[in-house]
This record gives structure tokens, sequence and C-alpha cells, in this order.
């Protein structure tokens, strides 16, 4: 069993090795109880669908799986409800594992929900069947690295290995290399993000922690997955038997507050309806600013969001020689730039952008801080 810790900061302890024998006795009794078949033809074939989009007809590009939209495995992905007030991500970490993973899936198939799996690489080619059965009982399946280690200490090749091996073993299985990836423990940095990126990996952390790696009870499972909203995403765990009797619970709740299980959009990172469009819109919702002074326009466009971070990029037009002045709102601060050469005023709220031969399209990443509004942006000519 691999631990985890919480991003940022915290210690996530070991379970024991009496942990591990309830969990797996408990997960043994509620897998007969939710006893479903799971296995796949043997026959079955898999249509990958084109780049760049999160989902198209007859084709889920992150599991692999093929199915006419009206059949009965995309009429269940967002579980029973109207969705009126939108979708959330729920998310399983560390599997598949033979003592756990298929009273999961059990459980949520039999609640009428469909989650996304972080599955370990090695976990993954160590137990091929358990990773088909979570493509066949409709789950989204992605990349949590191949032996779970604190990526931020690694060097580029040792963190490429992690993540390439774990895409090449999942590809093998389910037919399709995964879109999404969880780090270890949530700890990321720009040498992590940039390596993702290489590999077309969108990076997913959490809205919402369960706290089932730090030993919490099924009832405290149930009232964290009570605060989700939507676009939200909650982390919980394969490994746990809390976990899995906390599933109908979760099921429940969120058909009363008309919420849908959806799947994590690998355009954005959040949680959107299993068709790939987002529902209700989330509040907060960013204006893009557009400020046309001095003979240049720059415009500011979405980019990835986590749940500490957004990322945002700027387009200039009207000039090559242009000088960008970015304004963030307190307590925001920008943590990352790329495509430009930035510079700071005293206050480091003010933030001017110049090209530097990459374009003139530049980007960064903001922690938010609680205020996910968009900065204001304005281009002068140089």
């Amino acid at each position: 069993m691999i631990d985890h810790f919480p991003a940022p900061g915290g210690f996530r302890k070991r379970r024991t090795g009496i942990r591990n024998a309830l969990v797996t006795g408990l997960a043994g009794i509620l897998g007969a109880a939710f006893a479903v078949p799971l296995s796949a033809p043997a026959d079955a074939t898999v249509t990958l669908g084109a780049a760049g989009k999160d989902r198209h007809i007859g084709t889920d590009v992150t599991t692999g799986r093929v199915g006419d939209p009206s059949s009965a495995s995309d009429a269940r992905a967002a579980g029973p409800g109207d969705c009126t007030a939108g979708y959330v991500g729920l998310t399983f970490d560390d599997g598949p594992n033979p003592g756990t993973t298929t009273a999961l899936l059990n459980a949520l198939t039999a609640n009428g929900v469909r989650a996304t799996m972080f599955n370990v690489g090695q976990n993954a080619q160590n137990n091929a069947s358990l990773v088909r059965a979570q493509q066949d009982a409709g789950m989204w399946i992605g990349n949590h690295s191949w032996t779970h280690p604190h990526l931020t200490r690694m060097s580029v090749p040792q963190i490429q290995s992690e993540l390439q091996r774990t895409q090449q073993a999942l590809q093998q299985v389910t037919g399709t290399a995964p879109r999404l990836f969880r780090p270890p423990y949530g700890e990321t940095d720009a040498t992590v993000r940039s390596v993702e990126q290489q590999l077309g990996l969108t990076e997913v952390l959490w809205d919402v922690d369960s706290q089932d790696w730090n030993g919490a009870s099924t009832a405290q499972i149930v009232q964290a997955a009570r605060t989700l909203q939507n676009g939200q995403i909650i982390l919980m765990h394969d490994t746990y038997a809390t976990t899995i009797a906390a599933i109908p619970q979760i099921a429940a709740d969120l058909r009363s507050r008309n919420l849908c299980a959806g799947m994590i959009s690998p355009s954005t990172g959040r949680a959107v309806a299993p068709g790939g469009g987002t529902g209700p819109t989330p509040t907060p919702t960013p204006t893009p600013t557009v400020t046309p002074p001095g003979g240049c326009t720059a415009t500011i466009s979405p980019g990835q969001q986590w749940g500490d971070r957004f990322n945002l990029s700027v387009t200039v037009s009207g000039s090559s020689a242009w000088v960008v002045t970015v304004t963030v709102r307190s307590p925001q601060r920008v943590i990352a730039t790329w495509n430009g050469t930035p510079s700071w005023d005293a206050s480091g709220n003010v933030m001017t952008m110049r090209p530097n031969g990459n374009g003139n399209t530049f980007g960064f990443t903001i922690q938010h801080g609680g205020n996910r509004t968009w900065p204001s942006v304005s281009c002068r000519v140089a």
C-alpha cells in the first residue's frame, strides 16, 4: 500500500497491519454484497477519438470506451438525478488493488456513479484484469506515476520514466494513453508540469480532501463529500473500506443536491458532464479583459485550472513591439510565466511582460488564494 500526503503540507500516516486486515475483510464483504459481472468481452475493440476533444460520439477518449451515447453505460454516466446543479469529480488514487478494487467498482456501479481512477503504474501492470474491470465499469483512468515517489525530488529523466512507463502500461491494457495525471502526494512544481505537458497530460489535484488516508470514518468521508460544488473534485483512495462504505451515501447526497458525478475535462482539469459539457457555469466566473490603448490589443484567455491555481494566456495583436501590464488581484500571485520576459513593481501585484522571441502569446500561472477573478491587462507599444 502506498501512503499519501496532503498538498500542501501535512503528513499521512502509514496504515498498520491490523488496519490492512480490517480493510481487506470488509472489502471482501462489500464485494460480495455488490457483486456484478465486470469482465470484458474477449473480442472488445477500441476506437480512439481525435486529439484535443474530451469526448466524441461513440468514443470516450479518456478511457477508449466505445458506445453510442444512448447506451446504458452512457446513460448511467451522470448517475441518477437531473444534474441541474452541475457536476463533480469523484477520484480514487493508488489502485488497482486485488483486495479492494472489485468492491469499489461494485459499489460505484450499484449506485449509478462513475469516477476517475488514478492508477499507479506498477499496480496496473501487476493487475491488468482490474484495470480492464475499471474500464468496463465505465470509469475514467488516469496516471498516478509508476512507483508513487516524491517527484519534486527527482531528476527530469526520472520523472519522465515514472510518467511514461505508466502511460505505456495503461495504454497497453485499455487501448489508449491517459490524458489526466495526479502527482503523488499532490507534490508538483514547474519541472513536473513541464514533463506532464510533454506527454500531453493535464495535472489534476483536488478541491476537497476526504481524509480517508488519515483514518477518517465513513461518516467523516460522507461529510467531506457534502461540501462539493459544481466543477470541484474530491480526493479519495482505492484502498480503504471506509471509503467504499461511504459511496452509497455520497451518491444519495449528490442526487439530493441535483449534482452528478462527471468526468474531469482534459482541457480544464475541472469536473464536467460526461459528454464534455460544463453544465451550469461555476461561480465566480471570470470575465475576459481586453484593453487596446497605444496601438496594440491584449486578449486574455483561460487555460488549465486546479484547486489552488489557474493558467491564463495573453495574445497580443497590432504590434510585435509590445509591453503588456498584468495587474493581479490580492491575494493572488503569479508563480510561473512562459513565452515572455516579466518584471515586477515593488508591490509584486503588477507584472510587466515583454516579448522574448517566442511570439506574441505568453502565459502565466496564478495562485489565487481564494480569489478567482482574472487580472486586468493593458497593452502599449514599446
